[in-house]
């Protein structure tokens, strides 16, 4: 059984780099940091998850998802590929918290499948690749 790659994203603080990194360790699933201009301007060839931070931190006015998630998201083909979203947080953007995520699942119909706070604790990790895991099956069935 074939495991679904995770995109992601993650900023200089590397908070969702870490988790990606980890949940790749746990699982041994293929990671794509779109940080890297060449993934960004990459195609999926198959069914992929998106795993991206939200900034928006109490102003409705600020970017909620990440310009390169915006960039590799602008491909026909990644954007039908998509089969669902992680979302990465800070309980400190209050009714923001997990904005991109929630956003982005309402625009494209795709559901959130996790949401973690910071980088995530092992539970988390433990939890996400389970879903994964859910996933990758009903994809090969």
């Amino acid at each position: 059984m074939a495991s679904v790659p995770v995109y992601y994203f993650s900023s200089v603080s590397n908070l969702t780099g870490r988790f990606a990194e980890h949940l790749a360790e746990r699982t041994g699933r293929a990671v794509f940091n779109l940080a890297d201009s060449a993934v960004r301007r990459g195609e999926t060839d198959g069914p992929w998850v998106l795993l991206t931070p939200s900034y928006k931190a109490g102003n409705a006015d600020e970017v909620t998802l990440p310009a390169p998630v915006k960039a590799f998201l602008r491909s026909p083909a990644n954007r039908r590929s998509l089969v669902g979203i992680i979302g990465s947080g800070n309980r400190n953007f209050g009714e923001y918290y997990q904005a991109a995520a929630r956003e982005l699942a309402a625009a494209s119909g795709r559901p959130v499948l996790f949401e973690f706070e910071l980088s995530g604790t092992p539970e988390d990790v433990a939890r996400c690749a389970e879903i994964l895991a859910a996933l990758d099956a009903a994809l090969t069935r």
